[in-house]
């Protein structure tokens, strides 16, 4: 069991994630706790407070490894346990912004200096969206520096993702309004043209906050007013779900797991927790 109040301060967890019994949680106000006993027993991690940006995501890689992203993209890895930490990118955003303003990127001016729902593809690749949703960026493993994409429509990114987890299989991105997009298969994360199509799904203005591929052709939507939509045509088409129509709020975030069959939780206000029956 962990103790969610630390020196007289209560925090909130955020993000896990384990590896052969070794995890990392991040909270907020800014922690980061290790275990290497699956859970038995926890450290807590010092972070500098010259961190650019509040811890945003962490992955567990190994043995006394794993990578952490901010809320300013900045990417690290750990091979010590949290003891040391390597920047994987060495341009921030802002900087990048600045470097190529005139590249015709749309809202770029407008930067907050902070981007949501950084993504991680099987690859180690990240896509993130700028905090107004008036563009995304990408940064391919090994590279120096994130690159800025227009969103390419005049509604503003609620959130995007990688197709079954890999830019192999393309990219969703869903637009305020209840808009889905779906790229084809791609050969990398940086690319000058993603060919994005529209899904046929009639969300009737509710905008949808997250997608998952439960198979390659299964797919599943969630939204504003606990909506669910399934596809099974790899996306395309989406009819509307039930599921959730007597459960009130609404549905943040869905995910598959291949490793328990494909099984799905979905998350929402309340401490709504559906899980997927098949």
């Amino acid at each position: 069991m962990i103790s969610t109040s630390i020196e007289e301060v209560t925090y909130r967890f955020q993000q896990v994630s384990f590896v052969d019994g070794e995890g990392w949680v991040l909270g907020k106000p800014t922690l980061l706790l290790h275990t290497k006993d699956a859970g038995k027993s926890w450290e807590r991690i010092p972070l500098s407070p010259k961190l650019p940006g509040d811890p945003a995501k962490i992955l567990a890689l190994g043995p006394n490894r794993a990578e952490m992203t901010t809320t300013s993209g900045a990417i690290y890895i750990t091979e010590n346990a949290g003891r040391n930490w390597k920047a994987q990118v060495k341009e921030t955003i802002d900087a990048t912004l600045n470097r190529v303003s005139s590249s015709g990127v749309s809202g770029a001016s407008y930067f907050t200096g902070n981007i949501l729902q950084p993504t991680r593809d099987s690859s180690g690749s990240y896509l993130a969206v700028s905090s107004r949703g008036n563009f995304f960026l990408t940064w391919e493993k090994g590279g120096d520096f994130w690159i800025p994409h227009n969103r390419g429509t005049p509604r503003r990114i609620q959130a995007m993702g990688f197709v079954g987890d890999s830019i192999k299989k393309g990219l969703w991105m869903t637009l305020n309004g209840g808009k889905l997009l779906v790229s084809p298969p791609l050969d990398a994360v940086n690319e000058d043209e993603y060919g994005f199509t529209e899904a046929n799904i009639k969300t009737g203005g509710y905008g949808i906050t997250d997608v998952a591929w439960r198979t390659d052709d299964e797919v599943w939507a969630v939204g504003g007013s606990n909506t669910m939509y399934r596809s099974v045509d790899n996306g395309k088409n989406f009819a509307f779900d039930s599921s959730a129509n007597k459960i009130p709020g609404n549905l943040y975030n869905l995910k598959f797991f291949k490793e328990f069959g494909n099984m799905g939780w979905a998350l929402g206000s309340n401490g709504i927790l559906l899980k997927y029956r098949g």
